[in-house]
């Protein structure tokens, strides 16, 4: 039994090598029924295969293809984006089909000649060219979705459908139109490029069309308190703004619902009011705080369309919102100041032409009701801005380069002036002042300050530890300047050198011809350059000396004035003509005079 079985396994063995040698062929030669790109190269050479092939590619490289995309045809030549096929892998890979030793490549053989084998071959391109082919395309079919919309002509709503969008297929449209410009069939007419659909994200707005529609359908009314506003469908219209972007709702918005919400705040709006401090003498005391109101300018514009998505007329009434408005500086914050009495006040005297008058009121309402934080340092400039003309300040006399002059804001010193020695009397660290150039007899000796902006400042550091409050009172004829806080009981003692002269005068003459001849009149004695010095002791309420300043103060001569008659005309004398004759060799030149 063994051997019978060991005889029929040797003899399939036998059969099967006979059977594998007698399909084996040559191994220099295809497998018979291998096809490469459906071109049967079965039975040839290597060599012989990519001949053909290549002879067939050549054959196709200016022939184009046309592809389909969105309707418009497209004509694309393989040599336009460097299509070529590798024929030499593909027929490598065809030689693998029917490759092996012996009765196994045999069976390899029958296997390709019974159920066939196609190979294709691997493409290159220039990718830069087919990508800028593929742009082409695109941007010429490509289709952005549309959603659905609402449109508005007068007071009527008009719904407008969704339309879907298109967009190529890129990478699978790249491997398409390389498939297709590589291959040696060409049977296709048209080669379709394939597109992806892209849905709107609104399909439908039927029912914010119905909304729309009701809110235009009647006026609405507005409500804050007793006062009442009436919004007419044509204004309704133009601050709904209708559903767009993907939105599906209506809103109030848009610049013109944002320019009417900010009107109608401004109507609607009650600035609040800091808390201040009355003076009454020595004593201060704090004026509450009133808060003011603002318009809710989010909630109006939601009470409003709530109120026309109404359908009974009553009903479409929107209450006005509003919010409380703090005022900057609250009672508490107020009171926490600890401003309760008065620390020094000083006035000064003034009068001139009615425009000085108006600048000295002026500048005194800049400062006015100025607070200095404990450790601040006041500075006029910055307090009062630059002076000019936009802020009502005329022209009236000033001293400009030691001269007395008109420029805008004459006066502005007066206030300055005041202001300086009410700090001075308060013991405050004064850290800049600068004297006129020319001495002013009005202002007490030694103590006058000028400001000029923004270079010359007065400029003092509140160092009581408590806030502090400047007030100017301002009368016809005199200025107040007072400093309120926590009083600190600090002494000040000054003394004053007297005013010394420097040489004297310099005299400006100036001709007069309504004067007689030798006659001379005096405008001004003038003044000699002049100067003085003010010290100032600054003590505690326990007696320790604070400060110890000296202000050294000089002032430019004014010079003399003085008018005088023109000088006597003396006769003219007469002379005889006389002639004086020159002569060269080329010309003869007479000059006469006369007598």
């Amino acid at each position: 039994m063994r051997r019978r079985l060991l005889f029929l396994l040797l003899s399939i063995v036998t059969t099967a090598v006979v059977l594998g040698l007698v399909f084996a062929g040559s191994p220099t030669t295809l497998a018979t029924g291998v096809t490469i790109d459906g071109i049967d190269v079965g039975g040839l050479q290597a060599a012989q295969a990519r001949a053909l092939l290549q002879r067939r590619s050549d054959a196709l490289a200016n022939t184009p293809v046309v592809f389909l995309a969105g309707g418009t045809r497209y004509s694309i030549r393989p040599s336009e984006l460097g299509v070529e096929p590798d024929w030499k892998a593909a027929v490598d890979a065809a030689q693998r089909q029917g490759d092996g030793f012996g009765p196994i490549r045999g069976f390899k053989r029958l296997d390709v000649q019974v159920f066939g084998a196609d190979v294709t071959p691997p493409m290159t391109v220039l990718n830069g060219a087919l990508n800028y082919q593929l742009g082409l395309i695109a941007k010429a079919v490509n289709r952005a979705p549309r959603n659905a919309a609402i449109v508005r002509h007068g007071l009527q709503i008009v719904v407008l459908p969704a339309q879907a969008g298109r967009v190529l297929d890129r990478v699978a449209s790249a491997r398409t139109i390389v498939k297709e410009l590589g291959a040696l069939d060409r049977s296709a007419a048209n080669v379709e490029l394939p597109f992806r659909v892209q849905q709107p994200r609104v399909r439908a707005l039927a029912a914010a069309a119905r909304q729309a529609r009701l809110a235009l359908s009647a006026p609405v009314r507005l409500e804050l308190g007793k006062t009442r506003w009436l919004l007419s469908r044509a204004k309704l219209a133009r601050l709904i703004k209708l559903p767009v972007g993907g939105r599906t709702t209506l809103t109030i918005a848009g610049p013109a619902a944002d320019d009417w919400l900010a009107r109608l705040g401004k109507r609607v709006e009650k600035p609040a009011q800091d808390a201040g401090f009355a003076v009454g003498g020595a004593h201060v005391r704090v004026v509450p705080a009133v808060p003011g109101i603002r318009l809710d300018g989010v909630g109006a514009a939601t009470a409003l369309l709530h109120a026309a998505l109404k359908r009974r007329p009553e009903l479409r009434v929107a209450q006005l919102p509003v919010r409380e408005a703090p005022a900057k500086l609250s009672t508490e914050a107020a009171r926490a100041m600890h401003i309760s009495g008065i620390v020094s006040t000083y006035t000064t005297v003034f009068g001139g032409v009615p425009n000085r008058i108006h600048n000295v009121e002026l500048v005194s309402h800049l400062v006015d009701r100025k607070l200095i934080a404990p450790g601040a340092t006041f500075s006029f400039n910055k307090t009062t801005g630059e002076r000019n003309a936009s802020k009502g300040f005329l022209v009236a006399p000033v001293i400009v380069n030691g001269e007395v002059t008109t420029g805008l804001g004459g006066g502005v010193c007066q206030v300055s002036t005041t202001v300086f020695n009410a700090a001075f009397e308060a013991g405050v660290k004064i850290t800049e002042r600068t004297n006129h150039a020319l001495y002013i007899s009005h202002y007490p000796q030694g103590r006058d300050a000028t400001v000029n902006y923004p270079d010359v400042d007065l400029q003092f550091v509140n160092d009581t530890g408590s806030w502090m409050l400047l007030r100017t009172f301002v009368s016809s004829s005199s200025l107040t300047v007072s400093l309120y806080g926590t009083p600190v009981h600090r002494r000040v003692t000054s003394t004053t050198t007297p005013l010394v002269s420097h040489g004297v005068p310099p005299v400006k003459k100036t001709i007069d011809p309504e004067l007689k001849p030798g006659e001379k009149i005096v405008d001004d004695p003038g003044s000699p350059a002049l100067s003085t010095s003010v010290t100032r002791d600054v003590y505690t309420a326990a007696g320790k000396l604070l400060y110890h300043d000296t202000w050294y103060s000089s002032y430019r001569a004014l010079p003399k004035l003085v008018r005088i008659g023109p000088p006597l005309k003396k006769p003219k004398k007469k002379h005889a003509a006389t002639t004086t004759t020159t002569t060269t060799s080329t010309s003869t030149t007479t000059t006469t005079q006369p007598g």
